[in-house]
């Protein structure tokens, strides 16, 4: 594809994602259009009143895609959600860096019919870095950083064609010396689904995070979206493409990053499902292709 083809499709699916996000914000500050009537009242469990097995919303994990859903886990239920493997590969000029992540955790609990609260640390990342011309290498391993947060859902949760949450997160840097920055940080995403035809859905993010400035001092805005739909494949199968953007507006130099990305996941059981898949990345600042296979299971 000729290079200013490649650049003006890019610049539509910027446009596309920023127009999806910008829908997404008025609906979390105005709400659905109506109440959903036939959704049932699982307002009294809790935690310590786990929600009964056969009032169990749809077994509906945040992976594959770097996509996140509304929905939460119900009350007084458990969910981990991993990687067997992630691989990442980024090509910057002669400098070449590969990161494995593995398992990469994330572990849920119902807190209300509503509120979920999620917890997720790699306990090993490994980065190397390589620059061809000056002939040096350098490896970095270890565990990540701890992330902690809470999903939120704002409507839609058993049921309607739109659902709607908020995630406000925190990470605490539990990092290995060059995997992590050492900073903690956080941030929130406004999250939204929209039932499509035929058991399709179309799935919104938009991310504001405070991080920590390059040169070690102050703090600054990172933006990012996301814009994604998934629909079933065969029975029990489901595959996703999305685009992913990212703003991140560091003193030092804004970073944009874009990628468009392709998962399948397959529901084994009502409440296991397999998955993987591929992000491939649009311009240099992003990782030329990240590849990934995992696991979700609720209890």
């Amino acid at each position: 594809m000729p290079l200013i083809g490649y650049k003006i499709i890019r610049l539509h699916l910027a446009q596309a994602a920023h127009a999806g996000i910008l829908g997404l914000a008025l609906l979390v500050m105005t709400g659905p259009a109506r109440s959903d009537e036939a959704a049932p009242d699982k307002s009294q469990y809790t935690f310590f009143n786990p929600t009964p097995a056969d009032k169990l919303r749809s077994f509906s994990p945040d992976r594959p895609a770097k996509s996140t859903g509304p929905f939460t886990i119900d009350a007084g239920h458990w969910q981990y959600e991993l990687d067997f493997f992630n691989y990442t590969y980024q090509r910057t000029g002669p400098v070449r860096t590969t990161t494995w992540t593995g398992p990469n955790p994330t572990l849920k609990a119902g807190l209300t019919n509503n509120i979920d609260i999620e917890a997720n640390i790699a306990p090993y990342v490994n980065i190397a870095t390589r620059d061809s011309s000056a002939g040096t290498k350098s490896v970095a391993d270890g565990a990540g950083d701890l992330f902690v947060r809470a999903k939120i859902n704002l409507w839609g949760n058993d049921g309607g064609k739109t659902a709607a949450a908020l995630i406000p997160y925190i990470k605490a840097p539990t990092a290995a010396d060059g995997v992590g920055n050492g900073a903690t940080e956080g941030g929130v995403i406004a999250a939204l689904s929209i039932s499509l035809p035929n058991d399709a859905s179309l799935t919104l993010n938009s991310e504001v995070d405070s991080l920590q400035n390059g040169s070690g001092s102050g703090y600054h805005a990172n933006y990012v979206n996301v814009a994604g739909i998934s629909m079933p494949l065969i029975k029990d199968v489901t595959v996703t493409g999305e685009f992913w953007s990212s703003i991140n507006d560091d003193p030092a130099g804004t970073v944009r990053q874009y990628s468009l990305d392709a998962a399948i996941a397959w529901t084994v059981k009502p409440n296991v499902q397999l998955d993987a898949g591929v992000n491939l990345g649009l311009n240099s600042d992003t990782p030329d292709v990240q590849v990934y296979a995992g696991l979700a299971q609720r209890f």
